[in-house]
């Protein structure tokens, strides 16, 4: 679990979404997959993209993955972070991707296929980000 930023902007989740923020919220990484075809669905829905099901289940994935892309900000968009700060987009392991600031690393050492780790940061009882650090 990472430290909290005091006065972070946080989402106001509502229907698959809530589900999503209160399983990471009680340290639990899971993502809905599709119980029909196999399919990762993230973000959270509530039909299946691929086959079109209802059906779902919300499984645990590993929490490893490489950096996909990310993009440097320079001025302030929320006032709990300093700029320069990096937002990436992480592939898992199972396929899925997530969006989440990256710690531990300087913005302009950031590389493509970077290997990196989830950390969840548990905001309240119903909500928790994630956050990437260098494997």
């Amino acid at each position: 679990m990472t430290e909290s930023h005091p006065g972070r902007m946080l989402p106001n989740p509502i229907g698959p979404n809530a589900e999503l923020y209160a399983h990471w919220a009680q340290g639990e990484l899971r993502l809905q997959r599709c119980t029909d075809c196999n399919t990762w669905r993230h973000p959270p829905r509530f039909l299946c993209a691929s086959c079109g099901s209802a059906r779902y289940a919300w499984e645990l994935v590993s929490g490893r993955g490489r950096v996909f892309t990310w993009t440097v900000t320079h001025r302030a968009v929320d006032p709990a972070f300093e700029p320069p700060y990096a937002i990436v987009v992480v592939e898992l392991e199972e396929g899925p991707r997530l969006v989440g600031n990256i710690v531990g690393l300087e913005p302009e050492a950031l590389a493509l296929d970077l290997e990196v780790v989830v950390e969840l940061e548990v905001v309240s009882d119903t909500i928790a980000l994630v956050t990437f650090r260098p494997a």
